[in-house]
């Protein structure tokens, strides 16, 4: 889940507003959920990506949020 899209521009993770935090708590939840239910005997991984897409979906809203709000105080 942490890959180069995590960070911004300058380096920083965006602000996060509550509802985001809730939404990506359910996700990572949701996430280790399905960790625990992957029992790796016959040889399956859990598909995860769809939940890790939507935290990056998140992640990328409040950054555009952010870059939205910076050139509106310019």
């Amino acid at each position: 889940m942490a890959n180069h899209r995590d960070r911004a521009a300058d380096g920083r993770t965006p602000r996060l507003t509550a509802v985001e935090i809730a939404k990506i708590t359910v996700l990572t939840a949701r996430m280790a959920k399905r960790g625990l239910a992957d029992d790796r005997v016959y040889g399956g991984r859990v598909y995860q990506g769809d939940l890790e897409r939507r935290v990056d979906r998140i992640l990328d809203g409040a950054r555009a949020r952010e870059e939205k709000a910076a050139k509106n105080r310019k």
